[in-house]
């Protein structure tokens, strides 16, 4: 189920926490980050190739890119016998920023998206069904758990896809990780 754990920055205090989908997607609406609940209609076989998760989503990647100037879109599929899953987990896990909107629609498993918004930390369980979107500039780093189970399409205004721009703050070292399942 997703959840939203909302901190202070200065006290890493917990000033909320939800579960209840309207109440995660009215507090992220009121920080600026759409959030909506998309039914994942389509279960991927385990070996499914980048190109047939795309193609099984095809109906929900043309309605996404009808909503906003996404003219790219790929899909990341990390499971827990990923080659490169800890390297990826590292650099996801680095406070960063993109030029663009974050834009991600979760089709399998979960990940946990932690934005920095001002003097807050938002934390948000996202899992399958989830949509987020994610305005540009905005300081947030992703971690996919130590044992990674996650397929997420990805909707780009950059043709070159994920770009990031490493803020070199350490602040995502000092706030809970994924929890594994």
């Amino acid at each position: 189920m997703s959840e939203l754990t909302l901190y202070s920055a200065a006290t890493k205090a917990v000033l909320l926490q939800t579960r209840e989908c309207g109440r995660i997607r009215d507090v992220l609406k009121q920080r600026g980050i759409g959030f909506e609940r998309w039914p994942a209609q389509h279960q991927l076989d385990c070996d499914a190739s980048i190109a047939q998760i795309l193609a099984t989503y095809k109906r929900e990647i043309e309605w996404t890119q009808e909503r906003g100037n996404f003219p790219s879109v790929d899909a990341i599929r990390v499971l827990p016998d990923h080659p490169d899953r800890e390297s990826l987990r590292q650099k996801f896990l680095k406070e960063h920023v993109h030029a663009e909107d974050e834009v991600r629609f979760f089709v399998e498993g979960c990940g946990l998206f932690c934005l920095h918004i001002g003097d807050e930390v938002v934390q948000v369980l996202c899992e399958t069904n989830d949509w987020i979107s994610v305005p540009a500039g905005t300081r947030h780093w992703f971690d996919m758990g130590a044992k990674p189970r996650f397929c997420t399409l990805r909707f780009f205004n950059n043709p070159s896809g994920w770009v990031a721009e490493f803020t070199g703050d350490t602040i995502a070292d000092r706030y809970p990780r994924l929890r594994a399942s």
